[in-house]
């Protein structure tokens, strides 16, 4: 019991702690192109949008190290990438939060956190900002689904990785599987939009 409100306790205290986005933050509708960016992965090395050129789409989750949500979508974030790499859809997660908030979130723990769960996907630090913002992401953990189109890439899908952030075995509509299914079919997404359920992201001051 005590476990339990604790639990709930701390993912109430993270999601309520910061404000959901800066004013200036607007973020890609369905159907718009996504502005290619460079960030630095936990390899040291920078990765783009054109890292992905040879694939269908990529499966983009801003995410971090210190929340309990994200916590609790991690191994579902990872069988995602296990499940989709192959079929032209990999998994490219992103930290956006703001290190001086939570040190857990520090681009050295980043590393060592990869490292620890053998993430099989790139993981990169969004020290700016910029990034996030573009996109209009607010909370994480929070998806976006891109179509690749020629050189560009396409927004078909944006918000949460499925109905139940706590219980996988609690899951009844895993809506970025369902959407991925369809594009990978030729089929149109039919929810491309839900609300994502996580923390909301520590923005830098100024």
């Amino acid at each position: 019991m005590y476990r339990t409100c604790l639990w709930l306790f701390l993912l109430a205290w993270s999601t309520l702690k910061a404000a959901d986005h800066p004013a200036d933050q607007r973020g890609y509708n369905i159907g718009e192109t996504v502005s290619n960016f460079q960030l630095k992965n936990v390899d040291g090395r920078m990765i783009g949008l054109t890292e992905f050129k040879s694939g269908k789409g990529i499966i983009v989750v801003f995410t971090t190290n210190h929340c309990p949500y994200a916590k609790a979508y991690e191994d579902r974030i990872i069988a995602l990438d296990v499940k989709y790499r192959s079929q032209g859809f990999p998994v490219l997660a992103i930290n956006p939060n703001d290190p001086s908030a939570y040190e857990e979130d520090s681009y050295e723990n980043m590393k060592a956190r990869a490292s620890t769960k053998r993430y099989p996907f790139p993981y990169l630090f969004d020290d700016t900002q910029k990034v996030a913002k573009n996109f209009g992401a607010s909370r994480t953990p929070q998806v976006y689904i891109l179509v690749r189109e020629g050189d560009k890439f396409t927004v078909q899908y944006m918000g949460a990785l499925d109905d139940n952030s706590q219980d996988p075995a609690g899951v009844t509509r895993r809506y970025v599987e369902d959407a991925v299914n369809n594009l990978i079919q030729g089929k149109p997404v039919m929810l491309n939009v839900t609300k994502s359920v996580g923390c909301a992201i520590q923005w830098k001051e100024g």
